[in-house]
């Protein structure tokens, strides 16, 4: 009979927040769906196409994520680090609900809810929220009413909406916090933008709809360094905000990415290692500094590098 592995002192919620509103990721194991099946007879296994993730395509048997163990509260940041292929996007898109994932054991809990019984837009409404690594463009949808129908969908009840006119005031109080002109939201959705200008606009959204936890994959991604500096600087800033449906302080923020550059603006409390499906190392940000220094080869081979409790070892930054 399996036991139950502490949960490391690392990975626990240590703010004043912590309690019901901190994400509890839980011994989480994922598999893809239409994983990779045995050949017939004179044929060849076939493989699902994951062009939506970053993630390379599952070995036989199919499954991605092998156990992580993760614990987000309300006003902490978390840096998620690792190479390609090893689950960064996968967990991202397990959190809000992506249907190509199966989740074989494990648990994510938030608010006292089973978060994988939950559907998207209901994830969503909890208080979850994803930016895209590659954010599409909504031609013909205008930015404001995108975002207040979002807003109301997920932040108010049904028969109280917010106004429009408020929901503007509140959109250009955002803008100028984050030093965008108010044309920025009168656009349509993302068209035209560059790439900076679509990750400015993730940043935005995330002003704008005030989630509990804001899981961003891969935001710096394609940022020369004067965008990851205006990006950076709007993850700051909302780092101790409070918004107009939250009572707490900013949300929980984990922060994927592949290089610790990011990391030089905005100063996480948590750096994690996630490879080959598992976390293998977590600690504070100097481990993000060792990383960009040796690559992520120092941590599985080196006996000096800061081991998860769930292999076996307690070492940490």
């Amino acid at each position: 009979m399996k036991q139950d592995t502490p949960t490391p002192p690392s990975l626990r919620a240590t703010s004043p927040q912590a309690g019901e509103d901190a994400l509890n990721i839980k011994n989480l194991h994922v598999s893809v769906e239409g994983a990779p099946t045995p050949p017939r007879a004179g044929g060849a296994p076939t493989t699902p196409s994951l062009d939506s993730a970053r993630d390379t395509p599952p070995q036989a048997g199919g499954e991605i994520l092998k156990g992580v163990t993760l614990r987000v509260a309300q006003g902490e940041v978390h840096a998620l680090m690792g190479p390609n292929g090893s689950g960064k996007s996968t967990l991202a898109h397990v959190l809000l609900g992506h249907p190509r994932y199966k989740v074989t054991s494990g648990s994510i809990t938030f608010k006292d809810q089973n978060v994988l019984s939950l559907t998207p837009e209901a994830r969503a409404k909890l208080g979850l929220f994803l930016s895209f690594q590659y954010p599409m463009e909504v031609p013909g949808v205008s930015f404001t009413n995108f975002l207040r129908t979002a807003y109301n969908n997920t932040r108010r009840e049904k028969d109280d909406p917010i106004s429009a006119v408020d929901f503007v005031k509140m959109l250009r109080e955002k803008a100028e916090m984050l030093g965008l002109k108010e044309e920025f939201f009168r656009r349509p959705v993302n068209e035209g933008f560059s790439g900076g200008e679509k990750k400015r606009s993730e940043i935005f959204q995330l002003a704008a709809l005030e989630p509990s936890i804001a899981i961003l994959d891969e935001t710096d991604s394609g940022l020369d360094i004067d965008a990851l500096r205006i990006v950076a600087d709007g993850i700051n800033k909302l780092r101790g905000q409070r918004g107009l449906e939250s009572p707490r302080s900013g949300p929980g923020i984990l922060l994927i990415t592949h290089y610790q550059r990011i990391l030089n603006y905005v100063q996480p409390d948590f750096v994690h290692v996630l490879v080959d499906g598992k976390i293998v190392a977590s600690g504070d940000r100097r481990l993000a500094i060792t990383l960009e220094e040796k690559g992520y080869g120092w941590v599985t081979s080196s006996p000096v590098a800061p081991r998860h409790p769930l292999l076996g070892e307690e070492r940490r930054f």
